[in-house]
C-alpha cells in the first residue's frame, strides 16, 4: 500500500513504505485480505497484470502491442490478452509513479508510447516478487500434500 506522505523531495508522488506488511495490496476485503492491484477474477482463473508487465518492462522499455504479444507468449490468460486492460495498467502504472512514457522517436510508422521503468517500478517488482514466492510455496505445499493424498488408498464412501 502506498503511504499518504509525501516525500521530502516535493516529486508529488507517493513513497511505499518499508514497514507496510502488504505493499502491493490496493485495498482489502471485507475481512481484511488484501485485495492486490491487477487481480482480477477471469473465470477460474486470474489475471496477473501488474506484475507480469513490470515485469516485461523491467527487461527493457517497451510499447503497449509489444507487452501484449509477450503476455500471450507466456500465457496468462486462456485466450488472447485484453489491449485494453494492458493499456489501463500501464496508466494506473504511470499514474502511481512506476511507470513513465514518451512518443516515440521512430522515423516509419505510426508513433507509439514507451514504457519505462521508474525506482518505485523496481520496488514494486520486488513487492510482487515476495508476493509471488509466497503464491509458489503454496501451491508447492498444496502439490505436496496432493501427492501424499493420492499415493494413498481411496475411502470408498
Amino acid at each position: 500500500m502506498l503511504s499518504k506522505h509525501m516525500d521530502a523531495s516535493s516529486d508529488h508522488r507517493p513513497m511505499a513504505r518499508a514497514a507496510d506488511p502488504d505493499p502491493v495490496a490496493s485495498d482489502h476485503d471485507a475481512v481484511g485480505v488484501p485485495v492486490h492491484r491487477g487481480w482480477a477474477p477471469l473465470g477460474g482463473r486470474h489475471r496477473w497484470m501488474e506484475p507480469f508487465v513490470l515485469v516485461l518492462l523491467a527487461g527493457g522499455g517497451a510499447h503497449g502491442y509489444a507487452i501484449t504479444a509477450q503476455l500471450e507468449e507466456m500465457g496468462i490468460t486462456s485466450g488472447p490478452v485484453d489491449i485494453g486492460q494492458v493499456y489501463r495498467t500501464l496508466r494506473d502504472l504511470e499514474e502511481t509513479g512506476q511507470v513513465t512514457s514518451s512518443w516515440s522517436a521512430e522515423p516509419v510508422g505510426p508513433q507509439r508510447r514507451d514504457y519505462q521503468l521508474t525506482e518505485s517500478g523496481y520496488a514494486a517488482i520486488d513487492a510482487w516478487a515476495a508476493v509471488m514466492k509466497e503464491r509458489a510455496r503454496l501451491i508447492g505445499e498444496f502439490n505436496a500434500r496432493y501427492l501424499e493424498a493420492v499415493a494413498a488408498p481411496r475411502s470408498k464412501a
